[in-house]
């Protein structure tokens, strides 16, 4: 149905969430001795994102939800014709608050997990006395890096069932696929999938209501002493036309605030093309986006053994 959660190891959790909680604004729904599980203002469920005390800085997985418990079953059956490692969990087994999941390493290398049910949680959308931070709404994508941008969207496409709303291709006679946004939910991408050094997860990104609340955002964290935190933006991306903000949290994951996307709802919706020497297609506004944007990503961890994936660069 769409992208619904994420895990960020973390090697400080009290300086973590003190960072997502009073800086960024989400809300804390429980935690424990090892974990912190934050929700959106708009969220109606448990948690979108989780913070998890590791001695390193990784990814443990990226989560969506389904429509259907017999969906997981699909889905289990799916990775084990591929010879992928995949595990049932319990309800809780590893994750407050969630029903029965699967989880995968997926063909491209990512910890993937597909869930149906989750304990719901107070809606805090009108309670806006206790509004703070960037006002985090929901999430709303994940962007990884892969080295074979075609084969891991055939997968989304093919196998997942995923559908495409723009993409990037190299120019001259002979194309290729460079980038590419996938959708399950009617917005622009539940993940986008780019060229670079990979498996990585370049960015979870996260609704905020308005462009006001972006700037806003910007404003505390340069007052709080955190203007090394505001790796990009604000701006416009031509691509998804969404207004953003890249951030990078003490362990140096990064998170978007995005804002202003378009519907996609329609069958018949025609993916829009953007060639990769157009400017635009980064920031509307042309500004080119900082080198590190581009190399530095969140590594992500085995779903056996929980070592890091290793990584390829691309051919």
């Amino acid at each position: 149905m769409r992208a619904s959660h994420v895990e960020f190891l973390v090697t400080n959790l009290e300086r973590s969430r003190d960072f997502y909680v009073n800086v960024l604004g989400f809300v804390e729904t429980s935690s424990d001795s090892d974990h912190v599980y934050l929700r959106g203002l708009e969220d109606r469920f448990h948690h979108c994102l989780v913070l998890t005390r590791s001695s390193v800085a990784a990814v443990g997985h990226m989560a969506y939800r389904v429509r259907r418990n017999e969906d997981l079953e699909r889905l289990e059956n799916l990775f084990s014709r591929r010879g992928l490692p995949v595990k049932r969990l319990k309800a809780g087994e590893v994750e407050e608050g969630q029903g029965p999941a699967i989880r995968a390493q997926d063909p491209l290398g990512f910890p993937v997990e597909f869930f149906k049910e989750m304990e719901e949680a107070e809606w805090m959308l009108r309670k806006f006395d206790q509004y703070r931070g960037g006002k985090l709404m929901r999430i709303d994508h994940f962007n990884v890096l892969v080295p074979d941008v075609p084969k891991a969207s055939d997968w989304y496409t093919e196998s997942l069932g995923f559908e495409c709303s723009e993409y990037t291709e190299t120019e001259g006679p002979e194309k290729s696929l460079w980038a590419t946004w996938l959708r399950r939910k009617p917005t622009v991408h539940d993940i986008a999938i780019m060229r670079g050094v990979g498996p990585r997860l370049h960015h979870a990104g996260f609704v905020v209501g308005e462009k006001s609340d972006i700037l806003n955002c910007a404003d505390i964290l340069a007052s709080s002493g955190l203007v090394d935190a505001i790796e990009r933006g604000p701006g416009r991306h031509g691509i998804s036309n969404a207004f953003f903000l890249y951030i990078r949290d003490p362990d140096g994951h990064r998170v978007e605030l995005y804002t202003g996307d378009y519907l996609t709802a329609d069958p018949d919706w025609k993916p829009i093309n953007w060639k990769l020497g157009d400017p635009q297609r980064q920031t509307f506004w042309g500004a080119p986006a900082p080198e590190r944007w581009f190399n530095e990503a969140s590594s992500v961890l085995s779903i056996t053994d929980g070592s890091l994936v290793p990584t390829e660069s691309p051919r």
